[in-house]
């Protein structure tokens, strides 16, 4: 583990001066946190030579990832995870590099859809293969079963921030 212990250490001084402070949820948000990080820099890492960063590769594979390579704003947002200014920025970014167009909805003038170019699809299935390598690498210390597990747990865990 990437020395994580030097967080461990501080939590527990923490919870040392304030005793009611929460050790179990300051140590599963703190694993999240660590677990971005080293997911959000391996990816920069692969996607650096393709011309691309983290936030742009998963821009992109949110459009892969619909039947018609299309999404409106607002619905990329929400699935990327991204604030609405970032989308604007990062699609401004794709449509630079030709990765994707804008247009106007036919049934809404003032909605715009986003839409993969067929180079942005040549892009995309060109560093696949590495980010499968990537995925795998990344979770090789889990197993199968495992990775459903905590699939099932994180899932759970946004699911409370619904409430």
């Amino acid at each position: 583990m990437r020395d994580f212990a030097t967080t461990e250490a501080r939590l527990d001084i923490t919870i040392a001066k304030y005793p009611a402070f929460p050790r179990q949820p300051a140590i599963v948000t703190r694993l999240v946190k660590h677990l971005f990080k080293e997911i959000n820099d391996d990816a920069n890492a692969a996607m650096r030579q393709y011309g691309l960063n983290h936030p742009e590769y998963n821009i992109l594979m949110m459009l892969y990832g619909t039947p018609d390579n299309s999404l409106h704003p607002s619905e990329l947002a929400d699935v990327a995870g991204e604030k609405s200014a970032n989308v604007t920025r990062l699609t401004g970014q794709l449509c630079d590099k030709g990765y994707i167009v804008r247009s106007g909805s036919e049934d809404d003038r003032r909605k715009v859809t986003l839409t993969l170019t067929p180079e942005g699809v040549e892009a995309i299935e060109g560093f696949l293969p590495d980010i499968v390598t990537l995925l795998h690498r990344q979770t090789r210390n889990l197993t199968s079963d495992e990775q459903g597990q905590l699939e099932v747990l994180l899932k759970k865990m946004l699911g409370g921030f619904g409430e």
